[in-house]
């Protein structure tokens, strides 16, 4: 029988400007969900940092590159736990500044990715988009490999960035974000709906609280592979866990009646069918 594998998903609030303060407290909220025996631990996006920022000058002054101060006392909290943490911060690349998140482990840095779909709102109105690809990485647990994939708030409203990395192997996708009102339907919906049409699992992990002007609405939630909630929060802080079986989302064969309903989400697909996605958009 398989392993199952526990993941979280912490929904915290931030405090801007204060990534010191912001690293101590996620450290406290690992350690409880390490108690609670998760393997892999989900922050909100820019938890390190907050994210409205009034300016390009006030974000860049709190970015910093990656690897760096953030990534090493992540690497601390990871080793000392043995976990692997996802969390959300700003990155400075010479005077490119991304919103960007990052894969830390028990070994230090495994993987970083930049958000790609920017929408007007808070930092992103600053910063650069992302220039890479969206991909995926397999770390070793305790209940055997996993392969994750990373996306960040905005993202999951363009369908193509999940199927890229469950194309490229993932078992689960996450989303470090900061929902405001108004996305009330992505945390619904969307969500569920990736994680079914990609045979993955899917976590998002939100934030909660107040920050000049804006409230963010909370409800993370974790998704299985055949779209159905396993867990989901309401506005307050807490923490999601969920077990997860990675050999599950690796099956996109799947037998409803042996011979008669049967489906593949891979094999039925009809790319040569999808030309007009990889066209080059139209300003």
């Amino acid at each position: 029988m398989n392993q199952l594998l526990r993941i979280a998903a912490v929904q915290c609030d931030v405090a801007i400007g204060r990534p010191d303060a912001n690293l101590e407290a996620m450290a406290g909220l690992a350690s409880e969900a390490a108690a609670q025996g998760a393997q892999l631990v989900v922050f909100p996006e820019c938890v390190v940092t907050g994210y409205c920022f009034d300016s390009v000058a006030e974000a860049r002054a709190l970015a910093e590159p990656v690897p760096g101060p953030a990534t090493q006392r992540l690497h601390e909290v990871c080793s000392k736990l043995g976990l692997y943490i996802v969390a959300g911060l700003l990155e400075r690349d010479g005077e490119r500044l991304y919103n960007a998140c990052v894969l830390v482990g028990p070994g230090g840095l495994v993987g970083s990715y930049r958000k790609l779909h920017l929408p007007y709102l808070g930092v992103d109105r600053f910063a650069t988009p992302g220039d890479r690809p969206p991909s995926v990485w397999e770390i070793a647990t305790a209940a055997g490999p996993l392969r994750l994939g990373m996306n960040i708030c905005y993202d999951a409203s363009f369908p193509e960035s999940a199927r890229v990395m469950a194309l490229a192997g993932a078992d689960l996708v996450v989303l470090p974000t900061n929902w405001p009102p108004g996305a009330q339907c992505t945390a619904e919906h969307v969500l569920n709906t990736r994680a079914l049409e990609n045979h993955i699992y899917y976590l998002a992990a939100n934030r909660v609280g107040h920050e000049r002007g804006f409230t963010f609405i909370g409800r993370s939630r974790i998704c299985d592979p055949h779209g159905r909630t396993l867990q989901a929060a309401g506005t307050e802080p807490c923490t999601l866990c969920a077990e997860i079986d990675p050999q599950l989302a690796r099956n996109k064969h799947i037998v409803r009646v042996p011979g008669k309903h049967e489906i593949h989400r891979f094999r039925d697909r009809r790319p040569e069918m999808y030309g007009l996605i990889v066209q080059p958009r139209q300003e």
